[in-house]
């Protein structure tokens, strides 16, 4: 059915559903109100359904064309929008894929002052544990938790992350030596590559049975720790908010082993590596990285 509908007419229609009104879609087309009526009239013949609903001074959008517009819509945002980036006009579109909690405490907060740098520049941020997938075109870049997978990929490690136990002020009082932390509420971060048996076995003691809290992300188990709950074992970069702020101390800091390890990369295909959105956005990353290694 597509081959046999003109793109002029699904042009018009778009304009007249987005403006509402088949006299503002002619003047943005350099066409007549008639020649837009009689292109939708056409659409509407051709695909055996209404469209609009219309009234002596206005038109409305049937539910059949709302689901249309959903679609027609998208695709000629999407058009206008490459045809201004390879024309070197408006913003660039990045498209970038998180790791949740690093979107979330770390490069959420940081980009607006990325944007305000970069005004050319459009994010569309999406988190999930899901990694992306490049074969289809819906991610320009990745930044994962753990080890990369895929083929093609370029693959920039994030630098070391330091673990360590942290807890809100009222807590850390309590907390002098290693041991101590014993007797203390040890909140879990389940998907964490750093568990607490590791620290404690990096600190010479018996990992205690650990009953409590258990979270699937960090940023829950930063949050139950900024409530009081508990000491959490976090990487101090997710946390680094918080530490700032003082919400959360690192009590046993300068006196016991902690964990450093490379938990985060960025990611994206070799094949667009030259494209300058990416770049701008890479080197950014790099830069705010840098002062915490």
């Amino acid at each position: 059915m597509l081959s046999s509908i003109p793109i002029s007419a699904i042009r018009a229609f778009e304009a007249a559903a987005r403006t509402g009104s088949f006299s503002d879609a002619a003047d943005e087309l350099h066409l007549t109100p008639s020649a837009v009526s009689h292109a939708i009239r056409k659409l509407e013949s051709t695909m055996s359904t209404v469209l609009f609903e219309r009234s002596a001074r206005s038109v409305r959008l049937t539910p059949a064309g709302e689901n249309l517009m959903r679609h027609a819509g998208a695709a000629f945002d999407n058009l206008r929008r490459g045809i201004e980036e390879v024309a070197g006009r408006g913003p660039q579109l990045l498209r970038v894929h998180c790791a949740p909690s690093f979107a979330a405490q770390w490069l959420a907060p940081r980009l607006t002052k990325f944007l305000a740098a970069e005004p050319k520049l459009e994010v569309r941020l999406a988190a999930n544990t899901e990694y992306a997938r490049f074969t289809n075109d819906d991610f320009d870049l990745d930044i994962v938790y753990g080890s990369p997978r895929g083929e093609g990929l370029e693959v920039i490690p994030l630098g070391e992350e330091t673990v360590t136990p942290l807890c809100a002020p009222q807590i850390a009082k309590r907390i002098r030596q290693p041991k101590d932390l014993l007797s203390q509420v040890l909140i879990r971060s389940d998907v964490k590559q750093v568990q607490w048996y590791q620290w404690f076995a990096a600190n010479g003691l018996e990992p205690p049975a650990i009953h409590g809290m258990r979270f699937d992300r960090s940023f829950l188990a930063i949050a139950m720790a900024c409530g009081g709950v508990g000491v959490t074992l976090e990487s101090t970069r997710l946390a680094e908010s918080e530490i700032a702020s003082g919400r959360l101390i690192a009590p046993l800091a300068g006196r016991s082993t902690d964990i450093r390890y490379v938990g985060h990369h960025l990611v994206f295909p070799r094949a667009g590596r030259q494209r300058r959105a990416l770049q701008t956005f890479v080197e950014w990353i790099r830069s705010e990285i840098a002062p915490s290694l």
